[in-house]
């Protein structure tokens, strides 16, 4: 593998799966040349646990919001509630928010009034919104340009598997795609060639861990280090040396989440 190093700009360090080997988990990471990971906090009611983990760690960054699954048993947070979280230092992003009708289709209304509280947070604090979309393509990019015209602000789909159109209008508004371990496996080939056909300044890896893990651990629980498989699937899209696509996307990263850079 190269010597540049990547990010993991979406995992989930706070989850239980990795309750009994966390430094580990770091430590192999950064072993694998993954120099920085935002964790992400889903319950704003665990923001606690997941910023300790950030501020035990030089190399762990967090954000935190209400996950769309879970935005009808969470209290609905506010536009201060997550200004107020993100002057913490280490606080680098808003979400993950979004809408996901595949699963808590139910909840659509909580989660369209939640995911535009969160926006307005990202256009306040001049923070990344960290976007969750499955099977909701149509409102979500009516909703994301809707509150782009009411005033700009940065995003990035995260582990982006969604539409080409979906994935067009959140590149025609700005937006970054994330590439997760979907796009390594055989099936996913509408996947990869919307990442192929995006702007490469636009693209940042991720893990999203423990769920997801690319080939060749696909099956296994997902751990930052394992962005380098998705990485390496990334760079022979673009035609690139693995360092070229590591430097860019980490280029991408510290444009994108400013708070994080080196």
């Amino acid at each position: 593998m190269g010597q540049a190093t990547i990010v993991d700009s979406h995992c989930h360090l706070d989850f239980p799966d990795f309750d009994n080997e966390r430094p580990e988990i770091i430590a192999r990471a950064l072993e694998a040349g993954v120099e920085r990971m935002v964790t992400i906090c889903t319950r704003l009611r665990n923001e606690p646990a997941v910023r300790a983990i950030a501020e035990a760690n030089p190399q762990v960054f967090y954000a935190a919001g209400t996950h769309p699954m879970s935005a009808a048993e969470e209290p609905l947070t506010s536009v201060d509630e997550l200004i107020a979280l993100s002057k913490h230092p280490k606080f680098v992003g808003i979400g993950e928010t979004g809408l996901d009708y595949y699963y808590t289709a139910e909840s659509a209304d909580i989660q369209k009034k939640s995911l535009r509280i969160h926006i307005a947070a990202a256009r306040e604090t001049k923070l990344p919104l960290i976007i969750h979309a499955r099977a909701a393509d149509d409102d979500m990019a009516r909703i994301l340009a809707e509150e782009y015209a009411n005033g700009a602000y940065t995003c990035v789909m995260h582990c982006f598997s969604s539409s080409p159109a979906l994935g067009r209008a959140a590149l025609d508004l700005g937006f970054y795609l994330s590439m997760s371990g979907i796009a390594t496996f055989p099936k996913s080939q509408e996947v990869r060639d919307i990442f192929a056909s995006a702007p490469l300044d636009r693209i940042l890896v991720e893990t999203d861990s423990p769920y997801l893990a690319p080939k060749p651990k696909r099956g296994k629980r997902n751990e930052p280090a394992y962005s380098v498989h998705t990485a390496a699937v990334g760079a022979e899209l673009f035609g690139l040396s693995y360092d070229d696509f590591a430097r860019q996307t980490t280029a991408n990263f510290d444009r994108l989440f400013w708070k994080a850079a080196l």
